[in-house]
């Protein structure tokens, strides 16, 4: 089958099958060969490995999976995808198609069939519009995973890997950092896409931690105390928290709290770091008992 990185290519097929972009799924296909070896090189996938991609669209970037991995399990929401995928990718043996909805597959019982439970790669042109869902799906869920590289939003990209401090940095980054390293490995312009997105992308390798960098007695908590204090961002960590759900602590206890974590009273979430917000759980829950 000819290369689908190839512009021309994919042009023949969409007409081959009369294919219409449907803007609820977010379709925007790959149509650049450096690009796709860049997410390769990224992905580092072996004979060893049995790859999950997200959304193949037409197959471009699974052809390449294919080519260098033990398996690939492509799952695609879209039907009308099928019958393509099953022509691009007819010269293949190790790939399954999947005609589901990823966020309502059990990929964690997909990773125990293909894979024996042994952490999985992940590889992905994640639509935007699901991005987060999608990837915090995976690490919530505990999908047994080695690495994570997906095309992401720029904007989303910067979010994940900021630091506290920075105008980037949110819920996100801390929940992102909890699990993996994050690191950016190329910017991609707009004209690399069919049809043309109004945004700027760039690929992300996640590589997810076998245990996280900082422990915290109740998970779910300190998730709840994070969302909270980045839900008003010109709060102060002390106004945003009182009151709320997760903390029965009284503004005192709460400034006190604060300032036992080397902060000022009047510090904000965003200066906060994930070790900082695993300590202060730790403190709610020890004067919640």
């Amino acid at each position: 089958m000819a290369n689908l990185g190839i512009p021309g290519n994919t042009i023949s097929i969409l007409q081959k099958y009369g294919f219409n972009f449907r803007k609820k799924f977010g379709q925007n296909f790959l149509i650049d060969t450096h690009v796709l070896e860049k997410i390769m090189d990224a992905a580092e996938v072996t004979k060893d490995d049995f790859v999950l991609e997200i959304g193949p669209g037409i197959g471009t970037m699974t052809q390449y999976l294919c080519e260098r991995a033990r398996e690939v399990a492509a799952v695609e929401i879209d039907g009308s995808l099928i019958p393509i995928l099953h022509e691009t990718l007819s010269g293949y043996g190790n790939v399954e198609v999947i005609h589901e909805d990823v966020l309502k597959l059990d990929l964690k019982q997909l990773a125990i069939e293909k894979n024996g439970g042994r952490p999985i790669k992940v590889v992905a042109n994640l639509p935007y519009y699901i991005t987060t869902p999608i990837i915090m799906g995976l690490f919530e869920s505990h999908v047994p995973t080695e690495r994570i590289t997906v095309m992401v939003q720029k904007e989303v990209a910067e979010r994940m890997q900021a630091g506290p401090g920075t105008k980037a940095y949110g819920a996100l980054s801390l929940a992102v950092q909890y699990y993996a390293k994050p690191r950016v490995v190329a910017n991609v312009p707009m004209n690399c896409f069919l049809p043309r997105p109004k945004v700027g992308s760039s690929v992300i390798c996640l590589d997810t931690y076998g245990k996280p960098p900082v422990s915290v007695e109740d998970e779910a908590l300190m998730f709840r105390l994070i969302r909270a204090s980045f839900g008003q961002r010109r709060k102060t960590l002390v106004n945003g928290l009182s009151g709320s759900d997760c903390c029965p602590l009284s503004k005192e206890e709460l400034k006190e709290a604060v300032v036992s974590l080397g902060e000022k009273e009047t510090a904000r979430g965003e200066t906060f770091t994930l070790e900082q917000f695993a300590k202060l759980s730790d403190v709610i829950c020890q004067a919640s008992r």
